[in-house]
């Protein structure tokens, strides 16, 4: 019986550089979990987020060689060149934390208490946590949109920014359920609204484009998504403007850290971080909105 419909197996998937990334990302991320599960060790919530990420990573990536390989994200519902470029983008961004995490809280100079065998294996698993990232980044590298050249929204510059705003929001969510003592004022707790805001919309313009489900709405989704990131500039300037008011000025906060404040427990620790991340997102979205005057949408990519 012959074939009319061309070649079964896509061997591009594996032999194109980006395919070649992706083994290598499939290759450094189980040898790193693998270290770590062996003998380097994981404890408390900072290792059990690395362990995740590592096999969440791995599983993905070895879904997304497998489906091009085989053809199979035809069948899928999904716009996969928005899908791969946004999860290319999103393990970026969580490698990174992972390859900075792991070390900085399980990997020392010396020997005591945990052994030397074990101190090994911690900073193997550092090696290949940090190559891990090298090759996720490769990969947005590669395939990230080129000038003049028609691609997948989520692999233009505002696409994978949506990424990192969407990212960047997550470490604030974190820094505020950790005794921010945001509900003190309505002032703080609007700026809570700002950021609650905007990552979910945010989320959900990446959703349609992964979903490829934007020519089906009934209004223009890019001009949408323009107004919706001039608005959320706004919103963010509002935000880094009365955030650090109201914990930092000394009629409502304190200037300067307390000295009794406990390590790790210390609302204005806190407060700081989530000041910092307020001014990173806002610069990203001024980004975000300069870049998309420059793009068009092609959602069936």
């Amino acid at each position: 019986m012959e074939s009319t419909g061309g070649p079964y197996l896509n061997t591009a998937a594996v032999t194109s550089p980006v395919g070649i990334a992706r083994l290598l990302q499939t290759t450094f991320g189980c040898t790193t979990f693998s270290l770590v599960a062996h003998q380097g060790g994981f404890s408390a919530a900072y290792g059990t987020f690395c362990m995740f990420v590592w096999t969440f990573c791995f599983a993905i990536t070895v879904f997304i060689i497998v489906c091009e390989f085989t053809h199979l994200h035809s069948c899928l519902s999904l716009s996969w060149g928005n899908f791969t470029a946004a999860f290319a983008m999103l393990a970026t961004l969580m490698s990174l934390t992972a390859a900075v995490i792991y070390p900085l809280y399980f990997v020392q100079v010396g020997c005591y208490p945990i052994g030397c065998e074990v101190r090994d294996f911690r900073i193997a698993a550092s090696v290949f946590a940090g190559l891990l990232f090298v090759t996720y980044a490769s990969e947005v590298f590669l395939t990230r949109a080129k000038p003049g050249q028609v691609t997948s929204y989520m692999a233009t510059v505002s696409g994978l920014l949506k990424i990192v705003q969407a990212f960047v929001a997550c470490i604030i969510f974190g820094a505020l359920v950790n005794d921010s003592q945001y509900g003190k004022y309505v002032a703080t707790q609007w700026c809570v609204a700002v950021y609650s805001f905007c990552f979910v919309v945010t989320v959900v313009v990446v959703a349609f484009s992964v979903t490829g489900k934007t020519a089906l709405l009934w209004f223009p989704f890019d001009r949408s998504v323009v107004i919706y990131t001039f608005g959320a500039v706004l919103l963010y300037a509002s935000a880094a403007v009365i955030w650090p008011v109201f914990c930092f000025d000394s009629k409502y906060g304190s200037p300067r850290r307390p000295g009794l404040c406990a390590k790790g427990k210390c609302p204005w620790d806190s407060q700081l971080v989530i000041a910092i991340f307020t001014y990173v997102n806002l610069l990203l979205y001024v980004l975000d909105l300069a870049y998309s005057q420059r793009i068009r949408f092609v959602p069936h990519l």
